[in-house]
C-alpha cells in the first residue's frame, strides 16, 4: 500500500467534496505546499471517511490564501479516500486509519505500514505542530485531545477550546505518533456538517500558520479544563441493544447522547438490561477488562459504581460495533500538570 504525494494543488480541490476525493488518487494523499516560514503546520484529515470539516475547514484556508504564499508551509495528509467515496467511518475490509500508526497494536498490516512510512517522511521534514481533525457522531461539544501533558500540546489545544482530553488508549493514533516529533493534538469538532466545526477548525489553521513559536508558560492556559479518559466501553459481541423503548439485551435512554461532558455520580442508572451477564464490556487505560470498577448490575439496572464524565457517546450502531459505545473520563488535577516542555520548536 502506498501514498500519493503531492507539492502542488490539482485544479478543482478547493471546491471537491470528500466523496470526490478517490477521483484525485486511488490511494491517501501526502501534500505539501510551500510558506513563508519553512518549517511546515503538518495536519490530518478523513482519517476517518465520514469526518469531513478538516477537509473543508482546509479549504477553506487556502481559498483565503490563493494567489498568495502561506504564513507557513503546510503539509496535509489525507487518509481514507475510499471510505470518504463511501461516506463511511471505514469499510469492513478496512482497520480503523487512526488505529494503526507507530505504537498500533495491528502492526504488519499494510496499512500501518503506510503510516509508519508518513510519519518517516514527515520526521525527515520536522514538523513545526500537528493537528488531526476529527468529527463526533454523537452530541459533544468542540475539544482538544492531547497524548501527552506537555506544555506545548496544552498551549494548542486552547488555542482550539477550553475543553482538552487527555488519553493514552486507543493505541496507534496519529496524535501520539506524531508527538514524538513534534507539539501535537486531535481536535473533535462535533458533528460533521456543521459549519460551526469548519469554522473553529478553520480559526486553529491559521492562528498554527501565523505562530512564531509555541509557548510553554504564561497563562494562557488557565482556564483550560482538562479530562482524563480512563475506560472505554463496548457492547459486548452477540448482545444487542437498543434506545429508548425497545427489546434488546441492554437498553440506553433515548436521549442517551446527551449525556456527553456531563459529570454522573456514582449510582447513576447508566442502561437497563436482563440479560443474565452485564452485556457490556469496560477496559482500562492498562488494558484489563474492569466492568466491576465502573459498573454494577442492580436488577435490571446497570448502575455507575463510580464518579465518571462519558464522552464520544454515539447512538450510531455501525460506529459502536466498529470502535465503542463511549469513552469514560475523570478531571484531570492541576497537580497532575505540571510537566516540563520538551523536543523542539521554531524553523
Amino acid at each position: 500500500m502506498k501514498f500519493s504525494e503531492w507539492t502542488q494543488l490539482p485544479s478543482g480541490f478547493t471546491e471537491a467534496r470528500a466523496t470526490d476525493l478517490l477521483d484525485f488518487s486511488r490511494y491517501p494523499i501526502l501534500l505539501h505546499l510551500r510558506g513563508q516560514k519553512t518549517q511546515p503546520l503538518f495536519i490530518s484529515i478523513l482519517l476517518h471517511g465520514n469526518e469531513d470539516t478538516g477537509l473543508r475547514a482546509l479549504q477553506r484556508v487556502l481559498k483565503k490564501y490563493a494567489g498568495r504564499p502561506l504564513p507557513r508551509a503546510l503539509s496535509v495528509f489525507i487518509g481514507n479516500v475510499e471510505a470518504a467515496r463511501a461516506g463511511v467511518r471505514r469499510l469492513d475490509s478496512q482497520p480503523d486509519y487512526n488505529r494503526v500508526w507507530p505504537g498500533t497494536q495491528q502492526a504488519g498490516s499494510a496499512e500501518a505500514e503506510l503510516m509508519a512510512s508518513v510519519v518517516r517522511r514527515m520526521q525527515f521534514l520536522r514538523p513545526f505542530a500537528f493537528i488531526d481533525i476529527h468529527n463526533n457522531t454523537g452530541k459533544n461539544p468542540f475539544y482538544a485531545c492531547v497524548t501527552d501533558l506537555d506544555s506545548r500540546n496544552l498551549y494548542l489545544a486552547r488555542l482550539f477550546s477550553r475543553l482538552a482530553v487527555y488519553f493514552t488508549t486507543p493505541r496507534g493514533t496519529a496524535a501520539a505518533a506524531l508527538a514524538a516529533i513534534c507539539p501535537s493534538i486531535t481536535i473533535e469538532c462535533g458533528k460533521a456538517g456543521s459549519p460551526a466545526g469548519d469554522e473553529q477548525a478553520a480559526q486553529l489553521i491559521e492562528a498554527a500558520l501565523h505562530l512564531d513559536h509555541i509557548a510553554t508558560t504564561g497563562h494562557a492556559l488557565d482556564d483550560l479544563e482538562i479530562y482524563h479518559t480512563i475506560a472505554t466501553v463496548k457492547v459486548r459481541e452477540g448482545s444487542s441493544l437498543a434506545f429508548g423503548d425497545g427489546t434488546a439485551d441492554v437498553r440506553f435512554p433515548a436521549h442517551f447522547e446527551d449525556l456527553n461532558f456531563t459529570e454522573l455520580k456514582a449510582g447513576t442508572v447508566f442502561a437497563h438490561s436482563g440479560a443474565a451477564d452485564l452485556p457490556l464490556i469496560v477496559t482500562a487505560e492498562d488494558g484489563a477488562e474492569t466492568e466491576t470498577r465502573f459498573m454494577k448490575q442492580v436488577g435490571q439496572e446497570i448502575r455507575l459504581a463510580r464518579n465518571v464524565m462519558p464522552a464520544m457517546i454515539t447512538l450510531d450502531e455501525r460506529i459502536i460495533r466498529q470502535d465503542c459505545l463511549c469513552y469514560l473520563m475523570e478531571r484531570l488535577a492541576p497537580t497532575n500538570l505540571q510537566k516540563g516542555a520538551t523536543g523542539r520548536d521554531g524553523d
